[in-house]
């Protein structure tokens, strides 16, 4: 009998979350109701910001955030070339032009120093990207934005839940985007959110997602109104209130999911540490890892083989690898429009290609771990130079 493949993420949707679907499809509102306004609150309350703006997908939340930042054509905003290409395309959509500062080789994490370097009179803003679940060096990267009055945007798609130095992620810089995609740490079907302590940030962000308009149905109906006005060229980024009933129980498991998340990363930790042949991404012991995704990197000079041949042999033995990322400086649209390309980000370059996304998702049950750990020994075994002599 043959295994059941297993993806590298998978969402888990309960009774309870179905009900909550539910019970707004046979209620009044299906979009932009009050399940919106609660799904906000309950995000900002729990990562502790003021302001939380729904919108339609994280790279929404992403353009949302750039709009609300004031990037203008031929502004530039540094952004780590490790991530998916969703976090420099919305600098791009709004003119900008995304400088790439490489990254530390072992965490794949945007390098301060390296940020600091790619400063000129045009940067307005850097990106933070919390790759993988580990949250960025934030401290630092404050220093710098203030140092030299930028603004300090977190992509933090895959950090939901995570913490730095005891805080949440989500206060710790001016904005601040989550993703719920049904492979992050909870979904809403598709959907993100832009969160922040400033209020004109947040103002702006809401015009955003409604068309640029300065009031929405509800305002004007309690005012007896019908008049409106389009202030700013805004988007239909709106979420439905189908989609945050979703979000909102999902949101009450976050924490059992997240748990869940770090125990399986424990367990490959622990199984993988004297495996020769890979080698785990690297965790400070500042932050509190939320596991979006376990990386691995492969110690190529240790193999027989390149990270193709093992990505293939494990995806034919049944288990669901992946490559987050390509380094977005080098896709073909980057290397074409700002003539990017190879040498740009050497440490960058150099892990794209050793890195492969093994499988963690809440419901991977012990015997699939167990799997994953008993195949990723085989394959790496198989080409290992140690275990050839």
């Amino acid at each position: 009998m043959k295994r059941n493949f297993i993806p590298y993420g998978k969402q888990f949707v309960d009774k309870a979350d179905i009900m909550a679907v539910v019970e707004v499809l046979r209620g009044d509102w299906l979009t932009t109701g009050p399940m919106v306004e609660t799904f906000e609150r309950e995000i900002s309350e729990y990562v502790g910001v003021k302001h939380a703006i729904a919108v339609s997908s994280g790279t929404a939340a992403l353009h949302t955030a750039m709009f609300a930042a004031g990037i203008e054509p031929g502004d530039e905003v540094i952004v780590p070339p490790i991530t998916f290409a969703a976090t420099a395309n919305a600098v791009v959509y709004m003119g900008g032009i995304p400088l790439f500062a490489d990254v530390q080789p072992d965490t794949l994490l945007i390098d301060p120093e390296l940020v600091e370097s790619k400063i000129t009179p045009h940067t307005r803003a850097i990106i933070a990207v919390d790759y993988a679940g580990h949250p960025a060096d934030y401290d630092e990267l404050r220093r710098i934005a203030d140092e030299y009055g930028l603004l300090l945007i977190s992509d933090a798609c895959h950090s939901l839940g995570a913490e730095y130095k005891g805080k949440k992620c989500g206060c710790l810089a001016d904005i601040t985007v989550f993703s719920f995609h049904p492979v992050k740490h909870i979904t809403a079907g598709e959907g993100g959110m832009a969160v922040t302590n400033d209020d004109k940030l947040a103002e702006r962000a809401r015009r955003f997602r409604n068309h640029g308009i300065d009031s929405d149905f509800h305002k004007r109906a309690s005012q007896g109104s019908w008049y409106y006005e389009m202030v700013d060229l805004g988007y239909n980024y709106r979420l439905t209130d189908i989609q945050c009933a979703l979000g909102r129980s999902q949101l009450h498991k976050l924490d059992s999911f997240i748990a869940n998340r770090r125990m399986i990363a424990k367990i490959y930790n622990r199984e993988f540490l004297e495996l020769e042949g890979i080698s785990p991404l690297n965790v400070k012991s500042s932050v509190r890892h939320a596991y979006h995704l376990y990386v691995i990197q492969l110690n190529l000079d240790e193999l027989d083989a390149d990270r193709g041949q093992i990505f293939t042999e494990l995806r034919e033995a049944g288990i669901g690898v992946n490559v987050h990322y390509i380094p977005v400086h080098l896709h073909p649209y980057y290397r074409n429009r700002f003539r990017t390309g190879y040498g740009l980000c050497p440490a960058a370059e150099a892990a794209y290609e050793r890195i492969i996304s093994l499988p963690i998702f809440p419901s991977l049950t012990l015997k699939d771990i167990e799997f994953v750990i008993e195949q990723m020994r085989k394959v790496v075994r198989k080409h290992s130079a140690v275990f050839a002599l």
